[in-house]
């Protein structure tokens, strides 16, 4: 398999925010601790896929994995693949890996307050990381994306947290994030893949690096959109190349940066009004902007397409 080209850089203008307390009871994002022991599982290997019926689908899962926006048009509403979140096609440890994903589902979801199937997972990222229209759970595409985490998750131990599975959490600053500060770190960290403006690369009409915010990103309903979330996904994996060299503060300062710019509408926006969703899904989901004023300007309007 080709090295894929990981993407989803990020993230924060004016004064310092503090930032609220973290309200998630959800059993597919278990708390990861800042330190923790160092990755040991790893995944299989392309060559140890077998040349047979499995092998093919094992095989299509990781072409829609990869090239998602592309080969699931009728799925995908913005310039997201799978493998703009989920580094180095799935594999990397704390970039949300497939191994450390497949092997704890069934799990609850304080999202939808149910019990999810790993593929009802699956459709909540094309619903809000994608700003798409899920595909049914029992459709090839499907069915192929599932077979692919299958495989990479070979010999995993099931229900149980694994190293490297999630994104370490990074301390919340004591003096909270700065946008100021985040627009800087963008300036230099960030824009040279992502855009002066978030919008990401595009090199022969495709996107080769996400945007980060406008119509072209991941919706208001995305757990991105969580500063806290985005600052440890930050820390962990960016600027390419050179994961773990931000401070947290800088962490947390460009996720704030980029969580402050207009995304698309939240699709459970309820009877639409934002304060309504706001209270409904997004007051006790981590720290987030969604609702509230940033320099007198409401966020969480949406970008209207």
């Amino acid at each position: 398999m080709k090295p894929m080209i990981p993407t989803l850089l990020l993230l924060a203008m004016g004064s310092a925010q503090a930032a609220v307390p973290i309200a998630m009871e959800d059993q597919s994002q278990l708390n990861v601790p800042g330190l923790q022991a160092a990755p040991q599982f790893v995944p299989p290997a392309e060559n140890a896929l077998p040349d047979n019926a499995f092998g093919k689908m094992v095989r299509e899962g990781h072409a829609l994995f990869v090239d998602t926006r592309r080969l699931m048009p009728e799925a995908v509403g913005n310039g997201m693949n799978c493998s703009n979140c989920h580094l180095d096609q799935g594999r990397l440890a704390h970039s949300a890996p497939m191994w450390g994903a497949y092997p704890m589902y069934p799990a609850y979801r304080k999202k939808n307050d149910k019990v999810n199937t790993y593929a009802e997972r699956i459709q909540g990222c094309f619903q809000f990381s994608m700003n798409g229209k899920p595909p049914a759970a029992d459709s090839p595409q499907m069915t192929a994306l599932a077979t692919y985490a299958y495989w990479l998750s070979t010999k995993a131990p099931t229900g149980v947290e694994i190293a490297g599975r999630g994104y370490p959490e990074v301390p919340q600053p004591q003096g909270g994030y700065d946008f100021k500060r985040g627009q800087q770190v963008y300036r230099e960290q960030c824009a040279i893949c992502h855009g002066d403006n978030g919008e990401g690369q595009k090199v022969a009409g495709e996107y080769v690096m996400p945007p980060l915010w406008g119509k072209e990103s991941y919706n208001w309903g995305a757990g991105m959109h969580r500063i806290n979330t985005a600052a440890s996904f930050i820390k962990s994996n960016m600027p390419l190349g050179k994961p773990g060299s931000l401070s947290d503060q800088q962490a947390w300062d460009v996720a704030a940066w980029i969580n402050r710019h207009e995304r698309p509408q939240d699709p459970r926006l309820v009877e639409g009004s934002i304060e309504k969703t706001r209270v409904k899904f997004h007051a006790n989901d981590g720290v987030n902007l969604y609702g509230q004023k940033v320099d007198g300007v409401l966020i969480g309007q949406g970008t209207g397409s």
